[in-house]
Order: structure tokens, then sequence, then C-alpha cells
């Protein structure tokens, strides 16, 4: 068997000294709140809050419609909470090899369709489920921000053969 080397050097630390370290780098970065992408995050945030909360307020397992919007309410809340966190924190430097710009861009752009497909299942049963002017119907409209209340309806009085 060969010797051990006769010049060995090591270096010891103590873990109060790793930890310390640790803690330090997880402070928040409140640059980031004001910036424009912190911004349009908690924007984000906020109304998925409202969406989901609306929706989890009326009797959604009834319907499949509310089912798929409070699916994409909720996942793509949370999943927004994690960038959220990840950027606050700057976690997103330590995982230099992700490229953040495209992952932001997937997201955001996956988000707009699945949203867009959500407010059209919402839109679209709102006036199947419930009737004008009670609570269900009302948290329903808003829940799908854009549905105005004045659509064309069929009136079979005014028909013209």
């Amino acid at each position: 068997m060969a010797e051990f080397p006769s010049k060995v050097s090591t270096r010891t630390s103590s873990p109060a000294q790793g930890a310390g370290a640790s803690v330090s780098a997880l402070r928040p970065d409140l640059g980031f709140v004001r910036s424009s992408l912190g911004a349009l995050m908690l924007l984000q945030l906020v109304l998925g809050l409202l969406v989901w909360a609306l929706i989890a307020d009326t009797p959604y397992h009834l319907y499949p419609a509310y089912g798929w919007v409070m699916f994409v309410a909720v996942f793509l809340w949370l999943v927004t909470i994690i960038l959220f966190i990840l950027y606050l924190f700057q976690l997103h430097m330590k995982l230099y090899m992700v490229p953040w710009p495209l992952v932001l861009m997937i997201f955001n752009i996956s988000a707009t369709v699945l949203y867009i497909t959500a407010f059209i299942a919402c839109s679209a049963a709102v006036d199947l489920t419930s009737l004008r002017g009670t609570r269900p119907y009302n948290q329903r409209a808003a829940a799908s921000v854009l549905v105005t209340s004045r659509r064309p309806q069929l009136d079979c009085r005014r028909c013209v053969l």
C-alpha cells in the first residue's frame, strides 16, 4: 500500500459559520417588490386569490366547468407564489443554470392560455347554473371578470320568422 502523503492541507470550519452565511443570504429583496415584475406578480397573486375564493364559495363541485376554473386558479396561484418567493429571496441567482427569463415567459404564456380557457368555461356556465341576481350568480359572474351581464339573449316574443 502506498503511504499517506506527508503534505496534506486540511481546512475546518465550525457549523455556526456555515449556518450564519446561509441565513443571511435569505434576506428579502425589497427592490424586487418595487420593480415592475414584482408588482405584476403581486397583482397576479391578489387577482388569482380573488378568483379562486369567489369560485370556492359556491358549490363548484356540482358543475365540471367550475372545477376546471378552480383547478386553473389554484394551480397557477401556487406556481406564482413559488416564483415570487424565488425572486423575492433571490434564489433564482443560486439556480443559475436555469434560464429564468425563458421559464417566466413560458409560465406567463401558458397561464394566459389556461386563464382564457377558464374564463370561457366560467362565463359560459354562469347563466346555465345560477339564477340572475342571486348570490352564486354574482360570485360566478365576478369570477369571470370580463363577463358582461348584457349579452344578447334570444327573446321569442321578438322573433320574426
